[in-house]
């Protein structure tokens, strides 16, 4: 890559790639996320110019990915207001204003906003997504059909965490 950054060519292009690095330890999350890995991917490796509709793809990917993850919780035992659910919030309303900001003529934006997902999502799937996917098999949740194996196991809204260590 050209080490001299123009406004058409970022200097750096953060790398992300699926590897067991970034296994969660549930199969249906871990399918999910190498489905992000890999849109976010195309998106740094796609002109700035060709970026718009791959990108809205990948916003539509990411609601549905975190809608996902966002209904174990409360079929497990997280509050509505957890904080795993409002970092999603955040994000999701981060990536929504590229696209007028692209709109409006700052072509770079999808791609500086895709390194920084590179850079936020394998601590993200490290911390709160592991902590969530370790969650759910302690409960006996079952991804691909959404079950619980004993929804005596769970109690409603007691979990207002990340369903992690901590809410890094």
């Amino acid at each position: 890559m050209n080490s001299t950054a123009t406004p058409e060519t970022p200097a750096t292009v953060a790398q992300l790639n699926w590897s067991s690095a970034l296994s969660v330890g549930d199969a249906r999350m871990d399918d999910t996320h190498q489905e992000f890995v890999e849109q976010l991917q195309q998106l740094l490796a796609t002109p700035p110019e060709q970026q718009l509709p791959l990108y809205q793809a990948f916003v539509a990917h990411t609601v549905d990915h975190f809608a996902q993850e966002e209904r174990w919780m409360l079929a497990t035992g997280f509050a509505p207001d957890n904080c795993h659910a409002a970092h999603h919030a955040t994000i999701l309303e981060t990536m929504r204003a590229v696209v007028s900001h692209f709109e409006e003529g700052d072509a770079q934006i999808i791609n500086r906003l895709a390194q920084a997902l590179a850079d936020w999502f394998p601590q993200h799937a490290a911390s709160m997504d592991a902590g969530l996917a370790l969650h759910l098999q302690e409960v006996g949740f079952d991804t691909r059909s959404e079950t619980l194996a004993d929804p005596q196991n769970v109690r409603p809204s007691s979990i207002s965490g990340c369903g992690s260590v901590s809410c890094s």
